[in-house]
């Protein structure tokens, strides 16, 4: 009777997977031998219970002697993710965009921007900098002869659309300066010289621009000049100059409502800033993590960023945005030495790592409990990426599950290929759980309401029965009087001095051309000076004839 609790007992044991060594079941045998004897007179019965007693823990042992993997946790290998299954779907040929001159700089940037409407992209071009605009539905091989966007005096650094009026993208440029254009709708049909508005302030060259992601009238500049720019375009002027940084800005990130900013530099402190005061708030030495991209979470109140550890190895960490004392969590990639660009949709807290020349991108899951970072997926590609453009959400095919798509600049062939997330699912309707409520086109705030120090969540909108509406926010262009610095008879603000050997050697060859063609245009006007003058000779000399 007494031997039946401690065989089911055992049984019960080794169906959970508890599997006990040799040594503990000795010492269970000892002190249940001690029991049994104090409590059963019978020395007989107490003999055959430890038999079979023994017996059963000798047979459990026996079968966990072959077996010498480490003991293995209770919690389960992977966790139970809707998005476990989302795969990358590069688009046919026929949907991707061929014969594309793309840029061959080297910046640390994507060269490429994208909206509902146009896909735009840097490229390659010779006395200055341009890029192309061409409607998303324009796919397959482009004209050669393609208009382009070509105002600027140097090569464009970075691009960016207005995410609440999307016929409005931003550019900046070696040339020290921000521009604001205007693209018609249907796209350019000759080359565009002339920007809606042209904003100077950096005494040098501009790597970066954001547009604030509750505001319509407020873009944020970065420059080599260490300095970031605040430019209210109602007005066409800067409002506010942060100046807490002491090298180059390497990436700049919003948080949802954008009364935040946090940046990277090369001065390896990773900073979370009140861009209204521009007081620092939070700031990290990063040693151990040389941090080159930052991004917000969302309304997790965490940063992401990518960098290199001490061993010079590709590595995110997670941080707490109200204390940078330390990572949360840091996990190192791979051993490669591309640039890291991370990429996060607040609506399915993906997380999306895509390397600068790798042709692979990894993406993850964020949650709010540990290990925070949960590894889903790759999408592997054997072409490499020089840098990615993404869709906004309200362009998304929301039929095909679509919940992210890139385009991906692939430098040695020309070309441009969309490639989209897929969340794979059987039926056809409406998936509510993949799609909640989104960021839409409409702003929250004018420009001077956010400089009051007013701050709201952007606008929502949802994408079940497709996006629509037409966007009724209309780009005004700042009317103001043209102001002059002039020094010695030359107008500073008209002329920005170079600040590289090369700006000076494309502004002296420019002004050689400027000295050659007003020389030619001098020496015309000299010869017709003298036709006209032989002309009033004859006419004078006719007159007194016929008088």
């Amino acid at each position: 009777m007494l031997s039946l609790p401690f065989s089911s007992m055992c049984t019960a044991q080794s169906r959970k997977g508890k599997q006990l060594s040799f040594v503990s079941s000795l010492v269970n045998l000892m002190f249940l031998s001690t029991a049994l004897m104090c409590a059963v007179k019978d020395s007989t019965s107490c003999v055959l219970i430890l038999t079979q007693v023994s017996s059963t823990y000798l047979y459990q042992w026996l079968g966990t002697l072959p077996l010498k993997e480490p003991r293995m946790s209770w919690r389960p290998t992977y966790r139970s993710s809707k998005f476990r299954n989302v795969y990358g779907k590069v688009a046919n040929r026929e949907h991707c965009f061929d014969g594309i001159p793309i840029t061959k700089n080297v910046h640390d940037n994507h060269f490429c921007a994208v909206n509902s409407k146009f896909l735009a992209v840097v490229t390659e071009s010779a006395g200055g900098g341009s890029f192309i605009v061409i409607p998303v539905s324009q796919s397959g091989r482009l004209d050669s002869h393609h208009p382009k966007v070509c105002g600027h005096n140097g090569n464009v650094l970075d691009i960016k659309w207005n995410p609440f009026c999307e016929n409005i993208i931003a550019s900046c440029s070696e040339d020290t300066s921000v521009r604001v254009w205007e693209i018609p709708e249907g796209g350019l049909r000759r080359n565009m010289m002339e920007a809606v508005l042209e904003l100077y302030g950096h005494s040098r060259r501009v790597g970066l621009i954001e547009w604030h992601p509750t505001s319509s009238g407020i873009l944020f500049s970065a420059g080599y000049d260490y300095k970031i720019l605040i430019w209210n375009l109602e007005i066409g002027e800067p409002v506010k100059m942060i100046d807490c940084h002491t090298d180059v800005i390497l990436s700049m990130s919003f948080n949802t409502d954008g009364s935040l900013l946090a940046t990277s530099c090369k001065d390896k402190k990773l900073r979370v800033i009140e861009p209204r005061s521009g007081r620092v708030l939070q700031q990290a030495s990063c040693k151990n993590h040389r941090v080159n991209r930052v991004v917000f979470l969302g309304n997790m109140k965490r940063l992401l960023t990518t960098g290199f550890s001490r061993w010079n190895t590709r590595q995110i960490a997670l941080w707490d945005q109200e204390d940078l004392s330390m990572p949360m969590v840091e996990e190192d990639i791979d051993g490669l030495s591309g640039l890291l660009f991370p990429f996060y949709d607040a609506d399915t807290h993906m997380l999306y790592l895509a390397g600068k020349g790798d042709g692979n991108i990894r993406y993850f899951e964020i949650t709010t409990e540990k290990p925070y970072i949960q590894y889903l997926m790759e999408f592997r590609s054997p072409a490499p990426q020089k840098g990615l453009g993404v869709m906004p959400k309200h362009g998304m095919d929301v039929a095909a599950c679509e919940v992210y798509r890139f385009y991906k600049l692939v430098t040695l062939k020309g070309l441009i290929e969309p490639i989209s997330m897929i969340v794979p699912r059987r039926s056809d309707t409406y998936q509510e759980d993949i799609y909640p409520m989104t960021a839409g086109t409409e702003p929250a705030l004018s420009a001077s309401e956010w400089l009051s120090g007013i701050d709201r969540d952007p606008v929502l909108m949802s994408l079940k029965d497709g996006y629509h509406r037409p966007n009724q926010v209309v780009f005004k262009v700042p009317v103001k009087e043209k102001k002059s610095v002039v020094v010695n008879g030359i107008d500073l603000l008209e002329n920005v001095p170079p600040r590289t050997e090369n700006e000076l050697l494309r502004m002296f060859f420019r002004q050689q051309d400027e000295l050659r063609r007003l020389k030619e245009e001098l020496t015309t006007k000299d010869v017709r000076i003298r036709q006209l003058e032989l002309e009033l000779n004859n006419l004078k000399n006719v007159s007194p004839n016929n008088a």
